[in-house]
C-alpha cells in the first residue's frame, strides 16, 4: 500500500501544477478510497505519538486492524479527547512540528480555541476542491479572473487558507489574480472599482450574510455588479435556494447553477467538499419539491449537498452524525465532526431521482450534454442543538429563514432573527422571534403582519411536523421588529445564534 501514500512536498507541487485537474480526478477513480485510508491508519499508528496512546488507551493493536472492516472497528477521535488530550506536537507525524509552516486556529465557539498546523503538501489536496468550483462551474481557464477573498484576514482559516489555495491556481497557470481586501468593505469596493474592469470576470468568496451585505452596500453606492460577471464562493452557512435566487437577482445571474458554489469546510479538515453545477441543480430541485426532501433527507429542511473525492477525505456516518478520515499535518482517522448529515453514492442519487421522475438533466435546470463528475454526494445539517421544540414539532431556523426571504419581506430585514418559545400569562405556549431590520428601517405594524404571515406560510409548505402537530391558532408567530443592531439580540462583533432556549 506504499504507492497510495503522499509524495513529498516538492514532489506534490509539481504534481499539482503540471497535471490537468481532469487528469488528476481520474487517476483517484483508478484508487480504492478504503485501502488507501487504511494505509493512512497504519502510517499513523507508526509515525503520530498521540495516535500512539490514543490506539494502547482503546486496547487497539494496530497490527490487527488489516481489512477495511476492521478499520470500521477503531475508536472515534474528537477534540475532546484526541485534540485537547494530547500536545500539539505529539498529533503530528514524527512527533515534530518541523513539517508545517503555518498555522490557523479555529473559531473556538464552541469552547478553546485549536490550532491546526498545516503545510504545502496538505493544502494542494484542498486546492483541488476550488479548482473543481474554478474550473467546472466558473470556467475560469476560459476566462480572466480576478478574485476577491472577503473573507476575514488573520489566523482564522477562512481567509488565509482560500488565498493560498487561489494563489495555487495562479501559479499553475489559471489565468487569476487575486485580491486580498478580508471583510474590510471600503476595501473591497476599492478593488472592485479599479480592477473588476480589467478581467471578464470577479468572483467574490466569503461568509454568505457578509457577501450579502457586500452587494447590497456595493448597489447603494453605485456598483453595477452584472457589468462585472460576478460568481461567488460561500462557506460556513446552510443557506435557502430562494436566497440564492435572490443574490443571483441582486448581481444579474440567470446560470444559479454555474454561477455560485458553497464550499463544506472545517478548520480541522480543510475543504471537506464543494458544491458543483450537479449538486446546486438537485438542491434547487428539492427545493421546489420539499416531499421529495423529506424523503430523501428525512428532515423538513434543505441541508447543504455538495460532492467530494473520498481519496481526499473519506467520509462515513455515525449515528446520523458525519465522520472524516484525511491526510493533513494533524492527521485524521475517523475523526467525528460532530455535523449531522449523511452520505449518497452517484446512482444512489440518481436512483432517488428517477423515481421521482426526472428522467434527464434538462429537467435539473442543466443542457443534457453536461457531464457531471462521477463522484459521491455528502449532505450535512450542521450541529444538531441549533432547533425549538414547539408542540412536538421541531423547527428549524433554517424553515424560518426561507419566510424572510420572499419578495415581499426581503426589503425590510437583514436576514437575521432570534427564534424561541414563550409562554403567556396563563401559560400558553407561543413561538416568537425577534427579526433584525435594515439600516434605516422603521417598524410598522404592517411589516409585522406580512413578516409573521411569510414565516407562517413557509413553516406550513416546508414543515410537516408544525403543519400536522401545531393548532391552527398557534401557527402565526408573534414577531418583534428591532433596529439593526439592537445589542438585546443583535449584538455588533458577537457570532449569532438563531435560536434562544
Amino acid at each position: 500500500m506504499s504507492n497510495l501514500l503522499t509524495p513529498s512536498s516538492e514532489d506534490a507541487f509539481q504534481q499539482f501544477v503540471s497535471t490537468p485537474l481532469d487528469m488528476l480526478l481520474a487517476e483517484h477513480q483508478t484508487i480504492n478510497p478504503e485501502e488507501k485510508v487504511l494505509a493512512m491508519f497504519h502510517r499513523c499508528a507508526k509515525e503520530v505519538p498521540a495516535y500512539q496512546k490514543f490506539l494502547k488507551a482503546h486496547g487497539v493493536s494496530f497490527a490487527e486492524i488489516s481489512t477495511y472492516s476492521a478499520f470500521r472497528t477503531l475508536p472515534l477521535m474528537n477534540k475532546t479527547d484526541y485534540m485537547k488530550a494530547y500536545p500539539l506536537p505529539a498529533r503530528c507525524l514524527g512527533g515534530k512540528l518541523s513539517g508545517s509552516d503555518r498555522v490557523a486556529v479555529s473559531s473556538g465557539s464552541t469552547g478553546q480555541p485549536t490550532f491546526w498546523p498545516r503545510s504545502v503538501k496538505n493544502e494542494l489536496d484542498v486546492a483541488v476542491r476550488f479548482e473543481q468550483v474554478f474550473h467546472d462551474s466558473f470556467r475560469v481557464h476560459e476566462r480572466s479572473t480576478l478574485a476577491v477573498v472577503c473573507f476575514a484576514l488573520g489566523n482564522w482559516v477562512g481567509g488565509i487558507y482560500t488565498a493560498s489555495c487561489c494563489w495555487h491556481l495562479a501559479r499553475k497557470g489559471y489565468p487569476l489574480m487575486v485580491a486580498t481586501p478580508g471583510n474590510n468593505k471600503t476595501e473591497i469596493f476599492r478593488v472592485i472599482r479599479e480592477m473588476s474592469p480589467l478581467f471578464e470576470q470577479t468572483v467574490l468568496l466569503g461568509y454568505p450574510p457578509f457577501v450579502k451585505d457586500v452587494i447590497d452596500a456595493g448597489a447603494a453606492e453605485g456598483i453595477n455588479w452584472a457589468a462585472f460577471n460576478p460568481k461567488l464562493v460561500f462557506a460556513g452557512e446552510v443557506f435557502s435556494e430562494e436566497w440564492r435566487s435572490l443574490i443571483g437577482q441582486r448581481i444579474g445571474s440567470d446560470s444559479p447553477c454555474f454561477d455560485f458554489s458553497s464550499l463544506y469546510g472545517t478548520a480541522d479538515g480543510g475543504v471537506l467538499g464543494n458544491e458543483t453545477p450537479l449538486s446546486v441543480a438537485i438542491r434547487r430541485w428539492l427545493a421546489e419539491h420539499p416531499e421529495a426532501a423529506r424523503n430523501l433527507f428525512g428532515e423538513s429542511r434543505l441541508p447543504t449537498l455538495v460532492q467530494y473525492d473520498p481519496c481526499s477525505r473519506f467520509f462515513e456516518v455515525h449515528e446520523g452524525t458525519l465522520v472524516v478520515s484525511g491526510e493533513s499535518d494533524v492527521p485524521l482517522v475517523r475523526y467525528h465532526i460532530a455535523d449531522k448529515g449523511g452520505l449518497l453514492s452517484l446512482d444512489e442519487m440518481w436512483d432517488f431521482l428517477r423515481k421521482q421522475g426526472v428522467k434527464s438533466l434538462h429537467e435539473l435546470g442543466l443542457n443534457n450534454d453536461f457531464i457531471p463528475r462521477k463522484l459521491p454526494f455528502v449532505y450535512v445539517f450542521g450541529r444538531t442543538d441549533f432547533t425549538v421544540s414547539f408542540y412536538g414539532a421541531n423547527i428549524y431556523p433554517e424553515n424560518v429563514t426561507v419566510g424572510l426571504e420572499q419578495s415581499e419581506t426581503i426589503g425590510w430585514v437583514t436576514g437575521k432573527f432570534v427564534l424561541e418559545t414563550r409562554d403567556t400569562e396563563d401559560g400558553d405556549k407561543y413561538l416568537h422571534i425577534a427579526v433584525e431590520l435594515l439600516p434605516g428601517i422603521e417598524p410598522d405594524e404592517t411589516m409585522v403582519h406580512v413578516i409573521a404571515t411569510s414565516i407562517r406560510t413557509q413553516l406550513l409548505r416546508l414543515n410537516s411536523e408544525f403543519a400536522n402537530y401545531t393548532p391552527a391558532e398557534r401557527q402565526l408567530p408573534r414577531v418583534t421588529l428591532c433596529f439593526f443592531a439592537d445589542p438585546a439580540y443583535f449584538p455588533v462583533g458577537v457570532k449569532h445564534r438563531y435560536t434562544r432556549k
